[in-house]
């Protein structure tokens, strides 16, 4: 067990006992032939558990995502999408670099948005002064804790196929936003062509993401993949523990939801000295604010504790909780809260 309280993230997990098992035992093959039992096994649950025809094992989010902008898109081509969304704020300046593309970026304040939101951003028609509008980018969960209604999903897909323009959905927790809607997570990638999902968030695999979509989408995809550098050997060590993601670890994600309404609401008790973001505590994580003024001692504060999360951002401190963050866990943070306050209203 660690020596502190990891909240940064989700990713922080360690692979569960069983997982590592199934890594030593995994049979393997050479996945570029696509001679990997384990990882087509693997790709076969992912795109049946998306109800998609077909899926791809990638090492990361940011390659599946940038893979699917590779694989979507032409070079000069336009992106439609939320400011707030990870290849516009954390992919290092991947899309510009790998894709060639535009992001024509839609900036709301609760980071997802109407069909009727964005049509002025959408190119109808092709004119020489204009890029080329291909894609429209939507997201869930969405990366303040908060999901992406279904409804306003659905309206984006049937008028994105409408006008031909494709649907990507980077759903890189999208089982957290299917536990929190309380449905399969199929029924959220319907509206889509294609999806990004994470098992290293949340689901506590070591390593590796999918790329789900069309038989024709996939292959075009495994031809891009090759291009990035992403074309693997025997790496069912790594995609058995995926399969155990899928199987075992999306059936607990209710309580990682639930922990994380726990500590919220244990730190909006002290509404003096933080401004909680309640209302947007959906899966399993949750933002606060001081309300006492720049304090660059508080993470130094928790840190004391055991208790470790980033410096904020925009602002906020972000907390998540993961199958690392047990009840006692919780309930120490939780008794730790008075002196945490304390020292902050010195």
């Amino acid at each position: 067990m660690l020596p502190y309280i990891d909240l940064r993230s989700d990713t922080v997990t360690h692979p569960t006992n069983e997982m590592r098992q199934a890594m030593a035992n995994a049979v393997v093959g050479d996945d570029m032939m696509q001679e990997d039992p384990t990882v087509n096994e693997l790709q076969k649950l992912s795109a049946e558990m998306l109800g998609k025809e077909d899926a791809l094992f990638v090492p990361s989010g940011v390659f599946g995502n940038q893979l699917a902008l590779f694989t979507h898109c032409n070079r000069g081509d336009e992106v439609v999408i939320s400011n707030d969304s990870h290849p516009v704020q954390h992919e290092a300046g991947a899309p510009a670099i790998i894709a060639g593309v535009n992001m024509r970026i839609v900036t709301t304040e609760k980071q997802w948005f109407s069909w009727d939101e964005i049509t002025q951003f959408i190119r109808f028609e092709e004119d020489l002064h204009f890029p080329k509008t291909s894609l429209i980018w939507v997201q869930n969960s969405l990366g303040n804790g908060d999901v992406w209604p279904l409804d306003e999903m659905r309206k984006i897909y049937e008028n994105a196929q409408k006008f031909g323009f494709s649907v990507h959905l980077d759903g890189a927790r999208i089982f957290n936003a299917a536990t929190y809607l309380n449905v399969e997570a199929k029924e959220i990638a319907k509206y889509s062509d294609s999806v990004m999902f994470c098992l290293s968030k949340g689901l506590a695999a070591p390593i590796g993401s999918m790329l789900v979509g069309t038989k024709e989408f996939i292959a075009k995809a495994r031809y891009k993949r090759k291009i990035m550098g992403g074309a693997m050997r025997q790496v069912g060590v790594l995609a058995a523990p995926g399969l155990i993601s899928l199987q075992e670890m999306t059936k607990r994600l209710h309580k990682d939801h639930e922990n994380a309404s726990k500590l919220a609401e244990a730190f909006a008790k002290y509404d003096d000295v933080f401004d909680v973001n309640i209302e947007k505590v959906k899966t399993n994580m949750f933002f606060l604010k001081l309300k006492i003024g720049e304090r660059t001692d508080f993470l130094k504060i928790l840190g004391s504790h055991g208790i470790l999360t980033y410096p904020k951002e925009l602002g906020w401190y972000r907390f998540v909780t993961h199958k690392d963050i047990t009840d006692e866990n919780v309930n120490f943070i939780i008794s730790k809260l008075p002196d945490i306050v304390e020292k902050l209203k010195r």
